[in-house]
C-alpha cells in the first residue's frame, strides 16, 4: 500500500506499546513451546504499516484528541486485533507464508518435519499454533483497550465496539468458506461478506474508537462510520483484483490461491451473470490450478466486463465515502486518506 498520508507516519508510540506487551507477557512463559509462541505471535505483529493504528491515531488527533498515551494503548490493541485476525485466517485459508516469510503456522510446521514428523502431523501442529497465538493476542486487543487509561464509560463504549468489530469479523470470514463452499452467491451477499470481513475492523473500528475517544458526537461518529464503511468495502476491491490480476512480487499475494481456494469475490460473482461463466466454472471447481489456466481466467474476467465492474465499483465507493464527510472539519485528512487507500488495496 503507499504511504499514509504524512500527518500518520509517525508509529513509535504503538511500537512501544506493543514492545511493552511482549515484554509483559514474558511473566507468564511456562516453558520452551511457550517461550516459542510468544516470540512467534511478537514476529507476525512486526513488519506492517500500521494502517490501522495510523488511521485511528491522525483522526483521534484531528478531533482535537491530546490523550498520546492513552491513544498509544488503543492503536496498539487495534494492531494486535490485526495480527489475530490474520493469524487465524492463515489457518482458515491454509496459508504458511505472510509478508514475504512463513507465518506462524509456517513456522511452526516446519520445526515439526524437522524433527522427523510427516507433512500432516506438521501441519496440524502449525494449524494448532496459530490458533493459539491468535487467541493470545485476541486477549491482548480486548485487554489493552479495557486498561487503556480512559473515563470507564469511554472504556465501556469502546470495548461494545470491539466487540462489534469481533462478531462481524467472525461472521464475514465464516460466509466467506460458506460461499466458496457453496460456490453460488449474488453480487450483494458478496459485498456484505467483505464489508464484515473487512472493512468493520480495518475502517470502522479505528474511526469509531477515535471519535469515542475524541468525544465526537453521535451524528459526527455517523459519518465517520459511513466513510470508513464504503472505504473499506472498496479497499477490499482491490484486494481482490490485485489477488487476480497484480503482480506477486507488489502486492505479495499469489494470484493463483482465490482461484485454487474457489474464492467468490465480486469478480467471479459478476462473472456468474455473463457467457463467460460456462468458461470460468470448470477451473474453480478442479482444484488445480496451474498458471496457464489462472491466464486464461483472468482473460475470460477482463473480456467478460467484471474487472472493469469491480474497478467501477470501488471507483463509486471512494467517492461516495469522501462525500460523506466532506461537511466535517477534518474532511482534507480523510480525503488524503481516501486517496491513499485507493493507491493500493495490499496492506500488512
Amino acid at each position: 500500500m503507499s504511504a499514509p498520508p504524512r500527518e500518520t507516519v509517525d508509529t513509535a508510540p504503538v511500537d512501544a506499546a506493543l514492545a511493552g506487551f511482549f515484554a509483559d507477557g514474558t511473566r507468564h512463559l511456562v516453558g520452551a513451546e511457550h517461550t516459542q509462541l510468544w516470540a512467534a505471535l511478537r514476529d507476525a505483529s512486526a513488519g506492517g504499516k500500521r494502517l490501522r493504528p495510523m488511521l485511528f491515531h491522525s483522526v483521534y488527533l484531528a478531533l482535537g484528541g491530546r490523550q498520546t498515551d492513552v491513544a498509544a494503548r488503543v492503536g496498539a490493541s487495534l494492531e494486535l486485533l490485526h495480527t489475530a485476525l490474520v493469524v487465524h485466517d492463515d489457518v482458515i485459508d491454509g496459508d504458511t507464508v505472510r509478508r514475504g516469510r512463513p507465518n506462524v503456522v509456517g513456522t511452526f510446521a516446519a520445526d515439526a518435519r524437522e524433527r522427523g514428523h510427516d507433512a500432516e502431523r506438521a501441519t496440524h501442529y502449525g494449524q494448532s499454533a496459530a490458533i493459539l497465538a491468535g487467541d493470545l493476542a485476541l486477549a491482548g486487543a480486548v485487554r489493552g483497550i479495557a486498561l487503556c487509561g480512559a473515563p470507564p464509560d469511554t472504556v465501556e463504549r469502546m470495548l461494545d465496539l470491539l466487540d462489534r468489530a469481533l462478531h462481524l469479523s467472525a461472521a464475514g470470514e465464516l460466509t466467506d468458506v460458506r460461499l466458496s463452499l457453496d460456490g453460488e452467491a449474488d453480487i450483494p451477499a458478496v459485498i456484505s461478506m467483505e464489508h464484515q470481513k473487512t472493512a468493520v475492523y480495518s475502517f470502522e473500528l479505528p474511526l469509531q474508537l477515535a471519535a469515542v475517544l475524541g468525544g465526537a458526537d453521535a451524528e459526527h461518529e455517523s459519518a465517520l462510520t459511513r466513510f470508513a464503511r464504503l472505504l473499506g468495502i472498496g479497499y477490499q476491491l482491490r484486494d481482490d483484483l490485485d489477488g487476480m490480476f497484480g503482480e506477486e512480487s507488489a502486492t505479495g499475494k499469489s494470484t493463483v490461491s482465490d482461484l485454487r481456494e474457489g474464492k467468490c469475490t465480486p469478480l467471479i460473482a459478476f462473472a456468474r451473470t455473463t457467457p463467460a461463466w460456462a468458461h470460468i466454472h470448470p477451473y474453480l471447481v478442479s482444484g488445480v490450478i496451474d498458471d496457464a489456466d489462472a491466464a486464461r481466467v483472468r482473460t475470460l474476467l477482463e473480456e467478460c466486463g467484471a474487472r472493469a465492474y469491480v474497478e467501477g465499483l470501488a471507483a463509486d465507493l471512494d467517492r461516495e465515502a469522501r462525500e460523506a464527510v466532506a461537511h466535517l472539519p477534518e474532511a482534507r485528512l480523510l480525503d488524503e486518506w481516501a486517496r491513499t487507500v485507493s493507491r493500493g488495496a495490499r496492506a500488512a
